[in-house]
C-alpha cells in the first residue's frame, strides 16, 4: 500500500459552518481548498446547526484534543409545548403539551437547576456508539436503546422570553460533550411539559468567536500556535528546544494543571506538555520541524 505524502500545510482554521452541511463536509471542503488531506475537526456540529468549528491542518491535527476540551457557547431558541423525535425542529412532533401559562421566574429557576456538574442522557440522534453502532443510525431504523447518563458541565444556562410565550431564547456555555437539545428537553420536562430547540448556533469555541470565523468559501489558515492560545505557555531557550524535540522533560514543573504550550524564544511551538495520571508533567505532543 502506498504511503500518504507528508503534510505540507500546517495550522488552524476557524470556520463559520453553514446550515445543511456536516462537520465532515467542512473538512472535505477545506481539503479541496488547501490541497491537503491531513485535516480534522474539533467538536462536531449537527448539520442543521451553524457557527464556530475549529479545524486542525497538518501537524495541528495532533493538537485537536487540547481544543476539544474547551468550553463552548451556544445560542438557540427553545420551543415549549412540543416534544420531537430529534429534540429539535427537524423531527416529528411526538407529543404536545399545554404550556401557555409558563411563569418567567419558574423557567429561569429550572434552567439554573440544569447548570453545574450534571448527568445527561445522550439523545438517540447523537453519534455515540453503543455495541459498535452509532445511536443516530439506530434511531433512523426506529430503534431506541438504553443509554447510561454521562457527566457534563453546564457553566451557564441563560433564558429570556420572546414575544411568543412558548418560545424562549437561550444562551448556554457548557463543557465538551454536552447536548444542548437534551438540556432544552429536560427543561421542558422540568416545567411539566416538553420542549425542543431550533436555530442552534455555536458562537464560541474556547476563546474563538464567530467574529473571527471565515466562511467555507474563504478559508484562512492561522498559525499552528493559535491552537494553544487558551492554554498556559512556557518559553524555553534554544538549547532546551533541541532537547524537547527529542522528547526530553522540562527541567522544572510549571505551575497549574496544564496542558502547557512550549515555545521557543523565536515564537515557534515546540511541544505540548501535560500531567499524567500520577501528576507528572510529561511531553504530550512534540511538534516536528517543518520546512
Amino acid at each position: 500500500m502506498a504511503r500518504s505524502r507528508p503534510a505540507k500545510v500546517h495550522g488552524l482554521l476557524v470556520v463559520d459552518k453553514p446550515a445543511g452541511v456536516t462537520s465532515h463536509d467542512v473538512v472535505s471542503m477545506a481539503r479541496r481548498s488547501l490541497g491537503e488531506r491531513k485535516i480534522g475537526h474539533s467538536g462536531t456540529l449537527d448539520p442543521d446547526a451553524t457557527g464556530v468549528i475549529l479545524l486542525g491542518v497538518g501537524n495541528a491535527t495532533r493538537l485537536l484534543r487540547f481544543i476539544t476540551m474547551l468550553p463552548k457557547t451556544y445560542e438557540t431558541q427553545i420551543v415549549f409545548g412540543a416534544s420531537t423525535t430529534t429534540l429539535d425542529d427537524s423531527g416529528e412532533v411526538v407529543q404536545r403539551f399545554d404550556m401557555s401559562e409558563l411563569d418567567a421566574d419558574g423557567v429561569r429557576a429550572e434552567a439554573t437547576k440544569l447548570t453545574g456538574d450534571i448527568l445527561q442522557i445522550p439523545p438517540m440522534v447523537s453519534a455515540i456508539k453503543i455495541e459498535g453502532k452509532r445511536l443516530h443510525e439506530l434511531a433512523r431504523q426506529g430503534i431506541e436503546v438504553d443509554r447510561d447518563p454521562r457527566p457534563v458541565t453546564v457553566y451557564r444556562f441563560d433564558v429570556e422570553a420572546t414575544a411568543d410565550p412558548l418560545i424562549w431564547s437561550a444562551e448556554i456555555e457548557c463543557g465538551s460533550g454536552t447536548y444542548v437539545r437534551s438540556l432544552a428537553a429536560d427543561l421542558g420536562s422540568a416545567l411539566g411539559g416538553g420542549a425542543h430547540i431550533r436555530a442552534l448556533r455555536r458562537t464560541k469555541s474556547g476563546s474563538f468567536t464567530g467574529a473571527e470565523a471565515t466562511s467555507v468559501d474563504a478559508f484562512e489558515l492561522r498559525p499552528m500556535a493559535d491552537v494553544m492560545r487558551d492554554h498556559p505557555s512556557v518559553v524555553v531557550d534554544n538549547e532546551t528546544v533541541g532537547k524537547l524535540r527529542n522528547g526530553a522533560f522540562l527541567a522544572s514543573d510549571p505551575e497549574g494543571d496544564g496542558p502547557w504550550a512550549i515555545f521557543s524564544e523565536a515564537g515557534d511551538l515546540v511541544a505540548v506538555h501535560e500531567r499524567d495520571e500520577k501528576g507528572r508533567v510529561r511531553p504530550g505532543v512534540v511538534i516536528p520541524v517543518t520546512n
